[in-house]
């Protein structure tokens, strides 16, 4: 079907298959367009028509609902990439929104352009990545994000986002805190070092490099390479012959709760009290780390202000929900407790269910209430996770 201004408008497209979940009804319409223009005019088209209006990039990070889509999906296909000399020591790249992440960070570290090396292996497309400031192993995107180009789907006007108004935040932006198809981004730009060294924030990683600790330099070539093997172990690589990968990633945010909160949850949970530096090793010099579930201490990370971050996937374990947990065609993960995977056949609603099911024994059991990652598309305006 040709819509207005010559879009290619597809018919009940199936989306379990544009999903790494594998859940979810179809589109009732949906277009691929390239470049600002032609995603310009299809937000028009939907405002015209009075369809509701959905962007999907990669689909790694969503939950669609079993009823599917309504209205008009966009799925943003430019891939161009630029790059502009800033000065010596500095690179600015803009992205389109279509570019697939893993690839764009790749070409990062063979050109030695320093700031998204821990950031390998995240699935999913550019335009996304603000949304969520995706962030993995001591790096996040708002560490290079300089501005986001983005579309009002209200009144079709593009217009760039600095940092001010993106307000980035923990898995958080502006963006993220907008109802669902209130704006469509379409590019990103990037400011990176040139010739740079991957700076090593996260304990797990430091060990795989063997450096020292908290800040310690390495090569960004080993650095990806680090990072995508320890993914890997975790299966948040996309594979499809790997059940275990077939999951949205991170199902749970980390927690952030008062130091005396931290405390009471470790005393409950048999976790003590370790602290740890933002590389993840005990304040005292001990050679534990606190990267994960199988620790002595309870894994707890500073983040000022009074206030830590917790291990997500620690708490599930403790609570007595183990990798391979479940049964049915929902459950988690073999290799990562924080991962809810597609065992086969899986409905939206069997995630959903699922889901509910671990933050409610992950709240009995420590009074700390896990919030989802995923964005849940189509489900209703009165749901509530």
């Amino acid at each position: 079907m040709t819509g207005s201004a010559g879009l290619e408008i597809e018919r009940d497209v199936p989306l379990a298959g544009l999903t790494s979940l594998g859940v979810g009804g179809a589109a009732e319409r949906l277009v691929r367009p390239v470049g600002e223009t032609r995603l310009i005019e299809a937000i028009a088209l939907a405002r015209a028509q009075g369809w509701p209006l959905w962007v999907l990039g990669g689909g790694s990070n969503v939950v669609v609902a079993d009823s599917g889509l309504p209205g008009l999906v966009i799925v943003p296909a430019g891939r161009r990439r630029r790059a502009a000399l800033v000065d010596d020591r500095h690179m600015r790249v803009d992205v389109e929104a279509g570019h697939d992440w893993d690839e764009l960070v790749e070409w990062t570290v063979a050109g030695q352009l320093a700031g998204l090396e821990c950031l390998s292996g995240i699935p999913g497309r550019v335009g996304a990545a603000p949304i969520q400031n995706i962030g993995a192993y001591g790096q996040e995107l708002a560490d290079t994000c300089i501005e986001v180009r983005v579309i009002d789907s209200a009144t079709g006007i593009a217009a760039s986002w600095d940092l001010s108004r993106l307000r980035f935040g923990y898995r958080e932006s502006a963006l993220k805190r907008a109802s669902i198809g209130s704006f469509v981004v379409t590019e990103i730009s990037l400011l990176l070092r040139r010739h740079g060294r991957a700076t090593v924030r996260y304990g797990e990683l430091a060990d795989r490099l063997r450096v020292d600790g908290y800040g310690d330099p390495a090569p960004l070539a080993a650095a990806r390479a680090a990072v995508l093997a320890i993914r890997k172990t975790k299966a948040m690589v996309i594979d499809r012959r790997d059940t275990d990968s077939r999951s949205a990633g991170s199902f749970f945010v980390n927690p952030t709760v008062a130091d005396a909160v931290a405390d009471q949850v470790a005393e409950r949970l048999g976790g003590g009290v370790t602290r740890t530096d933002g590389a993840g090793t005990t304040t005292d010099g001990a050679a534990k780390r606190a990267d994960g579930a199988g620790t002595t201490g309870m894994p707890r990370y500073p983040r000022g202000d009074g206030q830590v971050k917790l291990s997500a996937a620690w708490l599930i374990e403790r609570c007595g929900m183990t990798k391979g947990y479940g049964e049915g065609p929902v459950g988690l993960s073999g290799k990562h407790a924080l991962a809810l995977i597609n065992r086969g056949g899986a409905k939206a609603s069997d995630v959903l269910a699922f889901a509910r099911h671990v933050r409610d024994r992950v709240a009995s059991g420590s009074d700390v209430v896990l919030e989802p990652e995923p964005r849940w598309l189509g489900f209703g305006a009165e749901f509530s996770f």
